[in-house]
């Protein structure tokens, strides 16, 4: 497929706290845009608060979709994700609208844009079971750990507590003998099935990020993550095995749930969590080519300080300058 046949569409990315929400919805009320989240766990009804879904009032009359579509419960693939936001994508633009991406969730951005239905690799439900019998007995560390010895770039970007995805990753390599990193160099290597303009939000300093990452988890406390938590928890959906159990933001909160540890240790392990797993997604972001990076360099809040309004203007140079076929004047 040529490039002029593509659908355009655009992409906000970037780490945990950047600012993409506020910047997708600025673009997107001044081009005609809709929103389409790409964030793994925005997928799920009841998880809010900890996944920092925009509000009624963020989103400030600008539709957004792929947001509270499934119950934490139910398992929620790179396929599905894919197929629905295509979907989503092409409803957008039948209604001559701009689809813009907006989330930290690189492996559902890739899955979409590259048409990717699958790694490729088989299952075996019996290696999957004796993984997950080791890391009950063993712990997650100890899981993990082989996953570093046969993968180490999958292991760094895998949050230990994810088992179900360090379980895959060692699942991949022992059907395909192939290591997922390999399999994920190969899926990029093939053309893209759209032809998206991304823009990152990035940080030159790192710790004005992670200041963002700290204020964000004190007002999420303030706007009442402990009782959003709590009725996930007292649901029996923060255990290790649902998808809420392995979310950032819920996860770090369950030993003082369980009365394991004061709120105060809960916290810092949350904000800690948060900035590693931020470190991760740029990590993952810097790595591609095709990134149009605005770097943001001032410790103001930047939704409302001229600093927002620059990367506003920057961003829409951007959009002024790409072909979207007549969708935004």
């Amino acid at each position: 497929m040529s490039s002029k046949q593509k659908i355009k569409i655009a992409a906000i990315v970037g780490a945990t706290a950047s600012g993409k929400t506020a910047l997708s919805i600025a673009l997107a009320k001044k081009f005609g845009g809709e929103i389409v989240s790409c964030d793994s766990m925005q997928i799920y009804k009841g998880m809010d608060i900890g996944t920092a879904k925009p509000t009624l009032e963020e989103m400030d009359g600008v539709p957004h979709h792929m947001i509270d579509i499934c119950e934490p419960d139910r398992k929620f693939s790179c396929t599905d994700y894919a197929e629905m936001a295509l979907s989503s994508i092409n409803d957008i633009i039948s209604r001559g609208k701009l689809p813009i991406l907006c989330g930290g969730t690189g492996l559902y951005l890739d899955s979409l844009l590259r048409g990717i239905r699958d790694d490729g690799a088989e299952s075996d439900p019996a290696f999957r079971d004796e993984m997950q019998l080791f890391a009950d007995i063993n712990g997650a560390e100890a899981l993990h750990a082989k996953l570093m010895e046969v993968d180490p770039d999958a292991a760094f970007a895998i949050h230990p507590n994810n088992i179900r995805r360090v379980i895959r990753a060692l699942e991949v390599f022992h059907t395909t003998g192939m290591t997922k990193t390999r399999l994920d160099e190969l899926s990029r290597e093939k053309e893209d099935a759209f032809d998206a303009l991304i823009i990152g939000l990035g940080y030159e300093n790192r710790e004005i990020l992670y200041e963002r990452i700290d204020r964000r988890v004190d007002m999420m406390i303030k706007d009442g993550l402990l009782t959003e938590a709590k009725e996930l928890y007292e649901k029996g959906l923060l255990s290790p095995s649902t998808t809420a159990g392995q979310a950032i933001g819920y996860k770090e909160l369950l030993p003082y749930l369980s009365g394991e540890c004061e709120l105060e240790e809960a916290l810092s392990t949350l904000k800690l969590d948060t900035r590693h797993y931020a470190k991760r997604q740029m990590t993952w972001f810097c790595a591609r080519k095709n990134i149009n990076w605005i770097m943001v360099s001032e410790e103001k809040d930047t939704h409302q300080t001229k600093t927002f309004e620059e990367i506003v203007n920057n961003a829409s140079i951007l959009f002024n300058n790409f072909d979207f076929c007549g969708i935004i004047n």
